[in-house]
């Protein structure tokens, strides 16, 4: 899968295209082993293109298939392929048919879109004025590799994968089986530690296949199958699914796009229970986080963000320590909101960026400093915890509020409330 465009190499863009291009293809079976990104030159493009062609059976493109002077996917198609450029008189006239539809005389420039390299087909379009190109290429051992260049609007992109694109990889490869993944979301954990709980599953060569990463705290599990269809795969990967959540148990709080947030919701929801909120150190992450999937308030009873000011020692804190402060701001925002729980989150100790950059190699001791109180309010009384604040910078918020809300998710499926 090859993504072009100065706009990408820059980080201007994101490129969502290759993404969405390789969930398709998995779905349909075949396994992608290459992405590549380059930008709007020409020689760069044309190596890419041509490693391309020797190392896979399909290649799909996006981008540069526009009428201006750097959308050069057509030339380097050609270069790399050995041809050259020729026009499609029957494209050329759908071209300023498409303009005259639209009220505009076609520019010169745009004859450009009805060039295609020798041997290649036009893929149409029909939401914008830049067709696709699709080409047989021979390789030297006699096998073929075949090329499929889309634009990189994605509003033009899918449509054409859609309408055209699929039905001939399924006539180029005919499905021959499916490959499905399923993630487990896990949380309270290392990377590492959660490993090495998983004796024998994570290794190279096993069927199913599971794979672990890790992004602010949270690690996921992906188990990928292969067989003839959805079923087959399903009835593949259950059993490894259950072996994890047997290894793991409360480690695991979800599934696929499942975050804490949405984890501790179904729970508030089953158990007919709300929750409010009060935030120094997240920064009120996990207020917006319930915001965005309880406009109605259902089980968010809303929440307030505190600076760190509130929370300096002297005539403005009433409670003896930063410990019993947060303890009773978590019992006052949950009788103020008249919520089942009240989580409050204090703030997170001042730390050198450069030691939070390196936190995983500082000792325990240094650990063991940087750490910060969040109290959890329930109409038994109030717990206090210590939460893990030594992080990257551009995480500490996010890594605060989610031991936060694991608390209370612990909670919810009836955990002890005592010190972790």
């Amino acid at each position: 899968v090859i993504a072009i465009g100065d706009e990408l190499t820059s980080g201007e863009r994101l490129d969502t295209n290759s993404r969405w291009l390789s969930q398709r293809l998995v779905e349909n079976g075949i396994p992608v082993l290459y992405h590549s990104t380059v930008g709007d030159d020409l020689a760069a493009c044309t190596e890419v293109i041509e490693r391309a062609i020797a190392r896979a059976e399909i290649v799909l493109l996006t981008g540069g298939l526009g009428p201006t002077a750097d959308d050069l996917t057509r030339d380097a198609i050609a270069v790399a392929t050995g041809t050259s450029l020729q026009i499609d008189e029957a494209m050329l006239v759908e071209i300023e048919a498409m303009f005259r539809r639209r009220g505009r005389d076609m520019p010169e420039r745009n004859r450009v879109q009805a060039m295609f390299p020798t041997g290649s087909r036009p893929i149409p379009n029909r939401h914008g004025t830049a067709p696709g190109i699709e080409m047989r290429v021979l390789r030297g051992d006699e096998t073929a590799s075949h090329l499929f260049a889309l634009p990189g609007v994605p509003a033009e992109m899918k449509p054409m994968w859609q309408e055209t694109v699929l039905a001939r990889l399924n006539e180029i490869a005919p499905q021959s089986g499916v490959i499905r993944h399923r993630q487990l979301k896990c949380f309270g954990v290392g990377e590492s530690q959660l490993e090495a709980m998983l004796p024998d599953l994570i290794r190279r060569g096993r069927e199913p296949s599971v794979g672990i990463t890790v992004h602010a705290a949270t690690i996921t599990l992906r188990v990928t199958a292969r067989g003839r269809d959805a079923a087959e795969c399903e009835a593949q990967m259950a059993p490894t699914i259950a072996t994890i959540r047997a290894c793991l148990g409360t480690l695991v709080f979800g599934e696929d796009d499942d975050e804490l947030h949405h984890a501790t919701a179904r729970l508030l929801q089953q158990s007919q229970q709300t929750v409010a909120t009060v935030e120094c150190a997240s920064g009120g992450l996990v207020a917006e986080w319930y915001s965005e999937i309880d406009e109605e308030g259902v089980f968010f009873r809303g929440g307030e963000v505190r600076p760190r000011s509130d929370f300096a020692r002297g005539e403005s804190l009433a409670a003896a320590s930063l410990a019993e402060f947060v303890e009773q701001l978590a019992s006052e925002i949950r009788e103020r909101r008249g919520a089942d729980f009240g989580l409050a989150i204090g703030p997170l100790p001042e730390v050198d960026t450069a030691t939070a950059a390196e936190a995983d190699k500082v000792d325990e001791e240094a650990a063991s400093r940087e750490r910060f109180y969040y109290a959890l309010a329930d109409r038994d009384g109030c717990q206090v915890y210590h939460g893990r604040a030594l992080a990257h910078p551009a995480i500490r918020k996010e890594l605060a509020g989610k031991q936060a809300l694991d608390r209370l998710r612990r909670r919810l499926l009836g955990e002890s409330s005592a010190e972790a």
